[in-house]
């Protein structure tokens, strides 16, 4: 072995900068020669021709101060202060901080997908640093492990080491230089670099003078040649007086090269010639080979980020240290998170500050008690970009006030994912240059719909195998699947935290799992093996046609071959017929669609959103035991994906990574829809289910299709479903894709208030029966609904309000809206705290009114003279024919009264109690039922008083009559009342 070459395996990393040196001291002024001897190939004969041709050599500055073992020449300090001297003022100028500047204003830019989150969320005020712990080479270099429960759990990291610190000293008291930064996609690589470039920019970093980002992705695009300095100046323009300082001056330079994966480089001297002049023009790849091999800039300090797999391609004698980026393995670290960013002013929206506030700190407690459970989100937020996922999911369910277009969860799912594979390939040093998204699409998507049809969200080891070896059978295939294992697994699959499933995978944000299968079977990939080989036939035989028509057109003019043409026409019968196939395929798509989007099964279930709630933020209440047997899995947003996966917009992002799905494959589809989905969302849905399907339609975005399709629901009954500001936004924008009129909006029980009615403005004016019992209506919401009778297109022809806290204000306000209303016939103010007051207030405008035939005032606390009050004027209205008074605090001389009203003579009926002076009322049954339908939400000792009355009423008018057939009636009705009191003190009813 040379003596250049002995020297080089002894040194440490970057010692291709310091080689000279040992050179020098042997051989004195011969270095210059030992040193070319030691560059083999093409690279050492251009640099022997360099040194023929000039005389000289320009070596690093770390070379020509130990050359020959003599001291620095005299004119080298005085050239070095002229340096430093210029260099400051270059600095004096403001060249630096221009580019401070420019660097902040650009590394400080939030892509679109952070913008729903408002403007106070910048990096500067919402940042949590993730975990980084120093490695080795050795560590980095072990076998690929087995895909194994043990080896996917994140190894305890020995020594934690901060951002600021990564140029510190080595464990041997060298200093370091070379940093390689290396984590699996989602750790946080590219976030953290931005944070560490603002940070410089803001004065947090003063370890460097001069910080120099650069972009492997926009490096790995440019072949022509260019010199470090044309570079450097080409990106940033401030620096052209700084650059031609950089190696005279002692400046702390930082120059930062995020995404090395990108660049396939090349340290062998025949592939990359040595370059230690700044100002020659080199490939883009060798500049960054030489910063790496200290040979260019040799003081400068170099932080690379990388996935796993790339960390190889540098060789560790020129890497001072490795640092793993760990994520957030501390949970402290992602409740810190989750609070700093949920907590933004910004983050609610209008809301008033208090009740925004309350929200915030409700949702933020919520979710700390479900990561303190250790629960499958605790794994999953082990990853940064997850944590930006469920906030970003939070924001869209809980503060959502109104619902762009664009906005649907389809579209969050499918932005993550450009967020962190944008422009990402599997692997760069693969021919075929495979987009990450397209494998992952084509082998997870794979394994998530085989889960998705089998209801199976666990995944053994065999599993796995099956789906990503057992196709494997070229050298590529398995070059990519060893990537793919060591970059990106972790993003998609975690091992299970379940009791007894502990050496199971699952998808690490279980909707991920519906997304992929989703993504799988809209881009095609379900195919069968014959499929699969004739659309690759067709598609040759398609291409081969073309070519073969110029041939046979020319041939057949020559000479008299007419069966060519048969034979071409032949040649062309194969791919006609598979487009036929083709579009058996998107019915099938459609039909799938369908078929899981009406599944029988799950009817019953809570609407999807609330799943998604659930399953981010816990379910409240005692902990299942691990011998309970679970219930069987859900996977209700499939066919949502699959339907939003299809929208203009996602279908755009999509292609951006790669996954093209074609425009007229979308139409296809759609079209075929019409026939399955829309003649089945016909049929009569449980409110949650056609809640679902209203999310579908608003994340399909195809607002002709939603329009006939909203055309054929004529009742829509979301009764008892929770309807968030989100869920009212949905069905707003819905409806609005037609203007029919609707025949019955049920919302009974459903969280409305002042805001959900305002958000339904649009689709209640539409409604002829309207239901909002049960919504804890006040008078704000009165206000509201005044505002909606008034309107001169109100259509509402049925309003029932029963149970809900209407008060003395709502009722004014609702008696403004009687007065000019001229749609409603049927008011119900049931239980609804009107007291004397508000019954006086219906009574004053209802005179104005011309057009109501039913008024329900029972269980109102209603005294005589307000009773009666009421029904003085209800005797002089033109079409009121029928007042409900029950359950009211009204005496015997009142019940009298009201008694002697008779519909021929007064034109009104009051219905007070279960009889009608010597005979059963007519309305018994119906006052019985609102009874057993309202007592879950009435006093029950009130109910029981009354009852009670009730039965003394009936035993009274049932003395007093001596018709048989009247006794009959009465008895029947008592023992209906009895029976009622029965099983109200047994607590059965």
């Amino acid at each position: 072995m040379s003596r250049a070459m002995q020297c080089q395996s002894c040194l440490p990393w970057g010692s291709w900068a310091q080689l000279p040196r040992c050179l020098a001291r042997s051989r004195g002024t011969r270095s210059v020669y030992g040193h070319a001897a030691a560059v083999p190939g093409p690279a050492g004969r251009c640099f022997l021709r360099k040194i023929l041709r000039t005389g000289s050599i320009s070596l690093p500055r770390g070379c020509v101060r130990y050359q020959g073992g003599s001291q620095e020449s005299s004119a080298q300090p005085g050239s070095s202060r002229h340096g430093q001297s210029q260099l400051r003022n270059v600095a004096s100028s403001g060249a630096i901080k221009k580019h401070q500047k420019s660097l902040a204003a650009w590394f400080s830019h939030q892509p679109n997908e952070e913008r729903q989150f408002g403007p106070s969320f910048s990096l500067d005020a919402v940042h949590v640093d993730p975990v980084i712990r120093e490695s080795s080479l050795e560590e980095i270099l072990k076998p690929s492990p087995d895909l194994t429960i043990q080896n996917q759990l994140q190894q305890p990291c020995r020594r934690v080491i901060s951002l600021h610190n990564l140029f510190d000293v080595d464990a041997c008291g060298r200093q370091v230089k070379n940093v390689v930064l290396y984590g699996t996609v989602g750790t946080g690589k590219s976030t953290l670099i931005k944070k560490m470039v603002v940070d410089w920019c803001h004065g947090r970093l003063p370890r460097f003078e001069l910080v120099i980002p650069f972009s492997c992705e926009d490096l790995s695009h440019s072949h022509a040649h260019i010199s470090l300095r044309r570079l450097i100046t080409k990106k940033y323009q401030h620096l052209r007086d700084v650059v031609p300082v950089l190696e005279a001056s002692n400046l702390k330079v930082l120059f930062i090269l995020n995404g090395l994966e990108r660049l396939n480089l090349d340290f062998r001297l025949a592939g990359t010639e040595l370059c230690c002049d700044p100002n020659e023009p080199v490939p883009p790849s060798a500049i960054v080979v030489n910063l790496l091999r200290k040979y260019l800039l040799p003081e400068a300090s170099i932080i690379v980020t990388t996935r796993p797999s790339a960390v190889r391609r540098i060789p560790g004698k020129y890497v001072g240290r490795y640092a793993e980026i760990c994520g957030f393995s501390d949970t402290n670290l992602q409740k810190l998170y989750f609070q700093m960013r949920l907590s933004q002013p910004g983050c609610s929206g209008e809301e008033s500050q208090d009740r925004s506030s309350a929200e915030q700190e409700n949702l933020v407690e919520m979710l700390s008690r479900n990561l303190e459970r250790h629960n499958q989100i605790t794994a999953a937020c082990f990853l940064p970009s997850y944590c930006w996922l469920v906030c970003t999911t939070l924001h869209f369910l809980y503060f959502t006030r109104t619902v762009p277009p664009s906005q649907t969860l389809t579209g969050i799912y499918t932005s993550f994912l450009r967020l962190n594979f944008s422009g990402e390939v599997l692997d760069s040093t693969d021919p075929t240059d495979i987009s990450m998204m397209k494998y992952v699409a084509k082998t997870v998507g794979k394994l998530a719909y085989q889960g998705v049809m089998s209801r199976q969200t666990c995944f053994s080891e065999d599993d796995l195998r099956q789906c990503f070896e057992v196709e494997m059978k070229t050298e590529r295939e398995l070059n990519l699947l060893e990537v793919f294992r060591s970059d990106v697994f972790r993003f998609f699959l975690s091992p299970c935290v379940q009791p007894g499933k502990e050496h199971t995978f699952v998808f690490t944000i279980p909707a991920m799992q519906e997304y992929l299968a989703a993504l799988y079977v809209v881009l095609g990939e379900k195919k069968t093996l014959a499929q699969r080989v004739g659309k690759e036939l067709s598609e040759v035989i398609g291409k081969v046609s073309e070519d073969v028509a110029v041939v046979v057109n020319i041939v057949s003019k020559v000479l008299p071959l007419r069966f060519l043409p048969v034979l071409f026409n032949l040649l062309k019968i194969f791919p006609r017929y598979f487009s036929r196939l083709s579009g058996k395929d998107r019915d099938a798509i459609a039909h799938t669609m369908a078929e899981e989007l009406f599944k029988e099964e799950d009817y019953y279930n809570d609407d999807v959103l609330d799943q998604i709630n659930s399953s981010i933020l816990g379910v409240e209440g005692p902990m299942r035991h691990p011998d309970e047997v679970p219930d069987d899995e859900v996977f209700e947003l499939f066919p949502i994906f699959m339907g939003g996966i299809l929208s203009r917009r996602n279908r755009a992002i999509l292609e951006q990574l790669g996954c093209s799905i074609k425009n007229l494959a979308a139409f296809e589809i759609a079209k075929a829809m019409k026939k399955t989905v829309i003649r089945k969302g016909r049929k009569g849905l449980p409110p949650s289910e056609l809640m679902d399907y209203l999310f579908f339609l608003h994340e399909f975005q195809n607002e002709c299709f939603t329009a006939e399709a909203v055309r054929s629901l004529r009742a829509v009954n979301l009764s008892s479903v929770k309807m968030t500001p989100l869920k009212c936004s949905v069905l707003a924008s819905v409806m609005s894709t037609t203007c029919h009129e609707v025949e019955e909006l049920n919302l009974t029980s459903c969280n409305l208030d002042s805001g959900s009615l305002r958000t339904l403005f649009p689709v209640l004016l539409r409604c002829k029966a309207l239901h909002l019992q049960l919504n804890s209506l006040g008078s704000d919401a009165c206000k509201e609904i005044r505002d909606l009778l008034l309107h001169d297109k109100c259509a509402v022809s049925s309003l029932r309000l029963a149970n809900n806290p209407v008060g003395e204000q709502g009722a004014r306000y609702l008696a403004e809206a009687l007065a000019g209303n001229r749609s409603l016939t049927q008011l119900s103010l049931l239980h609804t705290a009107l007291g004397d007051p508000g019954a006086e207030a219906i009574a004053q405008h209802l005179a104005k009114n011309q057009h109501l035939q039913e008024l329900n005032l029972g269980y109102n606390s209603l005294t005589d003279a307000a009773a009666l009050r009421v029904v003085e004027v209800a005797k002089r209205h033109k079409t009121l024919d029928k007042v409900h008074l029950y359950f009211n605090d009204i005496s015997e001389d009142g019940q009298r009264a009201l008694d002697s009203l008779r519909m021929d003579r007064d034109g009104v009926r009051a219905l007070v109690f279960l009889t009608a002076g010597t005979d059963v009322s007519d309305y018994w049954s119906h006052i019985l039922n609102v009874v057993q339908r309202n007592l879950p939400f009435w006093d029950r000792e009130r109910v029981r008083q009354h009852l009670a009355l009730l039965l003394q009423d009936l035993e009274s008018s049932r003395s007093q009559t001596a018709n048989p057939w009247r006794k009959a009636k009465f008895m029947r009705v008592e023992s209906e009342v009895k029976k009622m009191l029965g099983k109200l003190q047994d607590g059965t009813l």
